[in-house]
């Protein structure tokens, strides 16, 4: 799969220009919104430090932060009613798709597929994905890294009934790969790079080629249809979107904020931004983000981990569209 909304480094500079014309936090909505609470899940070190960092934090309404640090988590709250907005990988809501849940995907973050990657350990004759038959592999179910050793594992004439997979949490996966009860491990995030920087795990594929890129937002539909929430979400995601094209000229200062919430050291996460597969962007829904959702599906469906086909184009939710679309250059 390719990435549905090409990186194109001078527009985003030249947006962020335009934006910043408008003042750090944005435009003022043309509602009063101060009696709004959204709630917002998020990921250690992600959104609440990326809006602090880049400045975008001064909301006209509240926001009741949510640390979950797995899509499946945020899709369970938002069909409980327990949040308003979340974000992970189009794994979970293939899923959400085959159980028809209540949840709506509105927009659509391109980050980087470097940071998505098969480990080995340091002292293990793993030199390419055909070695991992017989061996104990972990892996985060119903998220990218499941996604993506299935593909790698196929490429390689091998399926996860050839290997000993182990379905593990990235912390519980990362204190499993230190102890040596791992010999290899597909993760995503500050813990894959603890594991490479501190127990010298070696990269063997990354996600490059095998996913989009395209991470999505997911939205809560009882929210989408209040008015005035619905305005804060737009809001929100505007300021998002701001913020993730700061990052591409100031990921020092986005480091310093990221290692204050996640103890990740600052030189790791900057050597990560250094080595990413591109520039960080927030996007609308497009057909080619839809078509690319619907690959993932097809797949997952071919290789056996889904029960039967889903159709992910329901939950697609364009209201924010013309909101998203990024000043022309």
């Amino acid at each position: 799969m390719t990435s549905d909304f090409p990186i194109d480094r001078r527009r985003l500079l030249q947006a962020a220009a335009g934006w910043s014309a408008l003042g750090a936090v944005g435009a003022a909505p043309a509602r009063d919104l101060s009696g709004v609470t959204l709630r917002v899940g998020t990921y250690k070190g992600l959104w609440r430090p990326l809006l602090q960092a880049s400045g975008q934090a001064n909301t006209p309404y509240k926001i009741d932060w949510r640390e979950l640090n797995n899509g499946v988590l945020h899709i369970e709250a938002i069909n409980g009613d327990a949040l308003d907005l979340g974000s992970g990988s189009e794994i979970p809501p293939v899923f959400a798709a085959r159980q028809k849940s209540s949840v709506r995907l509105v927009a659509v973050t391109h980050e980087d597929l470097n940071n998505q990657a098969t480990l080995a350990r340091k002292d293990s004759s793993i030199r390419r994905i055909a070695d991992f038959k017989g061996k104990r592999v972990g892996y985060v179910r119903a998220t990218t890294s499941h996604y993506y050793l299935a593909r790698q594992l196929a490429e390689a004439g091998l399926s996860f009934s050839d290997i000993q997979a182990v379905s593990l949490t990235p912390s519980d996966g990362l204190s499993a790969f230190a102890r040596g009860d791992l010999d290899a491990w597909a993760i995503y995030g500050y813990n894959g790079q603890l594991a490479r920087t501190q127990y010298g795990a070696r990269t063997i594929k990354t996600g490059v080629g095998y996913l989009s890129g395209n991470f999505p937002i997911y939205a809560n539909p009882r929210a989408l249809d209040d008015e005035l929430r619905r305005a804060a979400l737009g809001d929100l995601l505007q300021r998002l979107q701001r913020a993730f094209a700061w990052i591409n000229g100031n990921f020092l200062a986005y480091a310093r904020a990221q290692s204050a919430e996640t103890r990740v050291p600052v030189g790791d996460l900057v050597e990560l931004f250094n080595g990413r597969s591109g520039d960080y962007s927030l996007g609308p829904v497009t057909d080619a983000v839809v078509r690319s959702h619907q690959e993932v599906a097809d797949t997952f469906l071919k290789i056996g981990v889904l029960d039967g086909p889903a159709d992910v184009k329901p939950l697609w939710d364009r209201r924010f569209e013309s909101l998203l679309r990024l000043p022309t250059a």
